[in-house]
């Protein structure tokens, strides 16, 4: 078999995974996930013709995300979403009271999983659309579309939907089986999908804020403690919730990995005495973190690399991440990983460097008058917003460059698992403000925009006048959704590397240029020079 799978940053040569993928997918999985996108676009159709359903709506959600790169790697747990979601297809045609035809609407999986596998080899990318420039457009709107799965589905656990986008949802998905569309309807798709971010965004910021209160600065253990452990990696705070809950009183030690950082800024669920710390950096360096922690470790979505044997016996998954022979835990009964990490040995007493979390738009605020006050007095000349996806690839030590090189009177705002290429080191204060201020996850770009537009107002101009430059990292589907975002708020002049998206034409490259001036990352004085004028 082969394949051809550019969705993520490193996609091979460049171009595109067509033998197996970089992050591990092997062809008859991404066959497979295209078969589901097809299915997902069948199922829009009539549900874009019918009212809110939750069943449908959530299942859309779930099944975009398992598309994410890096989320399920299991072929069966795909053949079954699959199959569930030709029987919601199905449901929603008898609901929607409407007959349409064409191969799309009349779509029907096969029974098992080679007839499936077999269907998606012929519903891959390059399949979308004849027109390359079209065809770039739609993946860019597909992408974020599954970005923006992500974050609702993290809203959607902790109670929060909206109608308005899951109307979007099936609209968009629906809108790319139209042929008569052109080019710059889906360019207009794809800027309302920045839009409908923005709004799931502050869904996600509002459940979490009205659960765990809002983040406050923290400081964070990057050392060890004597005693039992269980390793939380991925990004959901529910589930981080109910690892601690369960786990009170039993002398196992909880400890943070990779975006799972910011919990520790929140009042919910730092209370609990046993969340001692956070372990590791970000994603790409999990073999090799994972091997030297001894205690049970759980991954709760995306980010899941190919395990090592010598610690996949005590590897678990939840939610919708998944990788064959690891045990998945359905539901919210985290028992066996804690039966596991009590089997295990125990991690030993090795105090370590402290690092802040919890910089999120409600502490930022609270101090705006001194950041003000700091501006209009020159001693805050500028600030950096250096945050995004990181990733394997070389080229990625410029972020730790640049941030290294900011002038000592600018403030680096940053966020997402890119901050590990620099979070530890020392960036001191200016009048009392910190220089580095971690925002959190990467859905709390929303913060970041929040303090722009705050201190936008204070200073009666527009987000692109301020003393600000975005330099962004990208590896998956996620920061699309966010760069769709800031192109929403008319937001320019954004650096992104390490390299473009594969999936960009020269011409739509040219588009985004002319309108936004978003440009790839060159060298750090080159790019420190412009940005400081």
């Amino acid at each position: 078999m082969s394949m051809f799978c550019n969705q993520c940053e490193q996609a091979a040569n460049g171009t595109g995974c067509n033998i197996s993928g970089v992050c591990g997918k092997k062809p008859e999985v991404a066959a497979l996930q295209d078969h589901l996108l097809y299915g997902l676009k069948s199922l829009a159709l009539y549900a874009d013709k019918m009212g809110r359903n939750t069943e449908i709506d959530r299942f859309t959600i779930e099944g975009l995300f398992s598309t994410v790169t890096n989320v399920d790697f299991e072929a069966a747990r795909i053949g079954a979403l699959i199959t569930r979601c030709y029987e919601l297809k199905e449901k929603a045609k008898a609901a929607a009271g409407v007959t349409l035809s064409g191969p799309v609407a009349d779509w029907k999986p096969a029974a098992d999983l080679v007839g499936m596998t077999t269907q998606g080899e012929a519903h891959g990318i390059n399949t979308q659309h004849v027109n390359e420039d079209i065809r770039s457009v739609i993946e860019i709107l597909m992408y974020g579309l599954k970005g923006m799965s992500a974050y609702m589905d993290h809203a959607m656990i902790l109670g929060k939907t909206d109608n308005d986008v899951m109307a979007f949802f099936h609209k968009a998905l629906a809108a790319t089986t139209d042929a008569n569309l052109g080019l710059m309807d889906f360019v207009g798709l794809a800027m309302e999908c920045g839009k409908q971010n923005l709004t799931v965004m502050g869904l996600l910021d509002s459940a979490h804020t009205d659960t765990y209160g809002h983040p406050v600065p923290t400081p964070v253990q990057l050392g060890t403690k004597a005693g039992k452990a269980i390793l939380v990696t991925g990004h959901d705070m529910k589930m981080m919730e109910e690892i601690l809950k369960q786990t009170e009183g039993k002398g196992i030690n909880v400890y943070t990995h990779g975006e799972m950082l910011p919990a520790h800024g929140y009042p919910g669920l730092k209370k609990y005495s046993h969340l001692v710390g956070n372990y590791g950096g970000a994603w790409q360096d999990q073999a090799k973190e994972f091997a030297n922690f001894p205690g049970a470790i759980i991954f709760n979505t995306n980010c899941i690399q190919k395990p090592a044997e010598s610690y996949i016996d005590r590897l678990y998954t939840w939610g919708l991440v998944a990788w064959p022979g690891v045990k998945h835990i359905d539901g919210w009964d985290f028992s066996p990983v804690i039966n596991k990490a009590l089997e295990c040995q125990s991690l030993p007493e090795n105090p370590g460097q402290e690092i802040l979390t919890g910089f999120g738009h409600n502490a930022v605020l609270g101090v705006a008058d001194k950041v003000i006050a700091a501006v209009k007095s020159g001693d805050i000349k500028h600030f950096f917003l250096i945050g995004g996806c990181d990733g394997a690839k070389s080229g990625r030590n410029y972020y730790t460059e640049f941030a290294e090189k900011a002038p000592k009177d600018t403030v680096i705002m940053t966020l997402a698992c890119g901050k590990y290429r620099f979070n530890k080191l020392e960036f001191g204060d200016i009048g009392g403000i910190p220089r580095l201020l971690d925002i959190g996850q990467c859905n709390d770009a929303y913060s970041a925009i929040k303090i722009a537009v705050a201190l936008a107002g204070a200073f009666e101009c527009g987000v692109n006048d301020l003393p600000l430059s975005m330099v962004l990292s990208w590896y998956e589907q996620k920061a699309v959704v966010i760069l769709l975002t800031l192109f929403h708020l008319g937001i320019k002049n954004i650096k992104l590397g390490p390299t473009l998206p594969a999936f960009i034409t020269p011409n739509v490259l040219a588009f985004l240029v002319e309108n936004f001036n978003i440009g790839p990352i060159t060298t750090v004085d080159a790019d420190m020079k412009a940005m400081l004028g």
